[in-house]
């Protein structure tokens, strides 16, 4: 597992690359060259995907450790 800035560098770097791609793909649309923009399209979704990845591996998790409660512990349950 990546330590927080190793991660947050690493999510820049993805950020970095998919502008990259965007603007590759629109200069080779431009030129006409259409097998560039097809390989560079898939680039492009590979990129996303990774940063989606990322970016669900960021959001935070409950972790359930199964802990009993105090009323578990005390035996002790109330009564309405």
């Amino acid at each position: 597992m990546l330590a927080p800035s190793a991660r947050s560098l690493q999510r820049d770097r993805l950020i970095e690359i998919r502008d990259n791609l965007v603007d590759r793909i629109a200069e080779a649309q431009r030129e006409g060259w259409l097998g560039e923009v097809d390989g560079l399209e898939v680039s492009l979704a590979a990129a996303q995907e990774k940063l989606a990845q990322l970016d669900a591996a960021l959001q935070p998790s409950v972790i359930h450790l199964g802990l009993p409660t105090f009323d578990q512990i005390a035996g002790r349950s109330s009564t309405s």
